[in-house]
């Protein structure tokens, strides 16, 4: 039998030889393709979640509801000291969020809207605030200066009130009527004409 010369090569040895560049070259030509396409579906998902309509004014039992509201204090923007129980007298309606939570941005144009509202009843509209959790001033700054929107911010800085009414996820909204207790919490993006349907029917003796 006729040994193989130690020189020659097997055909599949180079024809194996010959494919392996292409197949290194592979992962490295559909990398880019599989970013690329990671990208545009995170992008449709952005777009989807700042645009939906959100499910509104969809509340949620607390064990404050129907008791006084906590004894909270925050900091103004203006570097003066918000005390709730000093709100008494008003209807106050309290709103949680940050400046990066899309459906805090998303219910924004419904919060201007609901201050509008109250502000046109003169000194029977309700008192509204924008408490806010871990956002730094100048976030907030450039929050409303982009979206609009003029009312009292408070800087929970020591989370007196997130830890007071239990808030774990924003954005939520309180109602807290003139005697100081509390009537409604809502867990869900809120609308202007819901808010202040709630707030009139409670004036008017609704539970």
């Amino acid at each position: 039998m006729a040994e193989a010369h130690p020189d020659a090569v097997d055909a599949a040895d180079v024809a194996g030889s010959s494919d392996r560049p292409d197949e290194e070259r592979a992962p490295r030509r559909i990398a880019p393709l599989v970013v690329a396409a990671v990208a545009v579906v995170l992008a449709g998902l952005f777009v989807m979640l700042l645009t939906a309509h959100p499910s509104g004014n969809e509340t949620a039992a607390s064990p404050l509801i129907g008791n006084p509201a906590p004894a909270v204090a925050g900091v103004e923007a203006d570097g003066s000291t918000f005390t709730l129980s000093r709100r008494k007298g008003s209807w106050v309606v309290l709103n949680f969020f940050t400046h990066d939570c899309i459906p805090c941005i998303r219910e924004h144009p419904e919060l201007i809207e609901f201050v509008d509202q109250q502000r046109a009843l003169g000194v029977d509209g309700a008192e509204f605030y924008s408490i806010v959790r871990d956002s730094t001033r100048e976030e907030v700054a450039d929050f409303f200066a982009e979206r609009g929107g003029d009312w009292p911010i408070v800087f929970d800085d020591r989370y007196e009130f997130v830890n007071g009414f239990g808030v774990a996820l924003v954005p939520e909204t309180w109602i807290i009527d003139p005697n100081g207790f509390v009537r409604r919490r809502y867990i869900s993006e809120v609308t202007a004409d819901g808010l202040s349907a709630v707030v009139q029917a409670m004036r008017e003796g609704a539970p």
